[in-house]
Formats: C-alpha cells, structure tokens, sequence
C-alpha cells in the first residue's frame, strides 16, 4: 500500500524560502506521476507543479513558475518542493499526490500547512 508524508511546513515572512518534503512508502516509485497541490482558505485546491508519469516531463502553475523548484529523490523515494520569495498568497495547505498508473493522481497525503506572513 503506497502512503505520503508530508513535511517541512511552517510559518515564514514575506520573501522567505521553505522546502517541503514528501516520503513515499511503497510502489515502483521512479515511475509515478508525483505533484504537489495546494488548498488556500476558502478557495479550491490547485495545482502546484508536477512531474508527468515516467517523469517525462516537469510542470508548473504560472503563479510559481521561477519561484518554485520540484525535484524527487528516486533513491530515497522523495519528492521535493522547493519554495523561494514566499508571498502572502501561497499561503495554503500544500498536499503530495502520486499518480500511480497515469498522470492522474489517485493517492494524497494529509497536507502540511505553509503560512506567509506580510
């Protein structure tokens, strides 16, 4: 059974970096579609950034775009996000997802909260 964990979350002031970190247990892997998604209060949840299935491709949101920095670590089975020049709108509960089969994410992890203070 293939489980997320999230880490790294906290509470920064504007301009500062985080990175979070996602420990996948279980599965193949180097083959998933593995992202990262963000809820703000009060709004959707929205797409972050992303490597496709078979890490074909990286993709991101253009709200973080040159901001923002994903990256895995297939030995350790770990994504990474990278957050730099943090603003006050990234302020989220950001979630790990994998897509096991496709680009389409089934599994979650339970979030960790990233707060951006003025």
């Amino acid at each position: 059974q293939v489980q997320l964990v999230e880490s790294g979350g906290g509470l920064v002031q504007a301009g500062a970096s985080l990175r979070l970190s996602c420990a996948v247990s279980g599965g193949t892997f180097s083959n998933y579609a593995l992202g990262w998604f963000r809820r703000a209060p009060g709004k959707e949840r929205e797409f972050v950034a992303a490597f496709t299935w078979g890490t074909v491709s990286i993709n991101y949101a253009a709200s973080v775009r040159g901001r923002f920095t994903i990256s895995r670590d297939n030995a350790k089975n770990t994504l990474f996000l990278q957050m730099n020049s943090l603003k006050p709108e990234d302020t989220a509960v950001y979630y790990c997802a994998v897509g096991t089969s496709s680009n389409s994410f089934n599994l979650w992890g339970h979030g960790t909260q990233v707060t951006v203070s003025s």
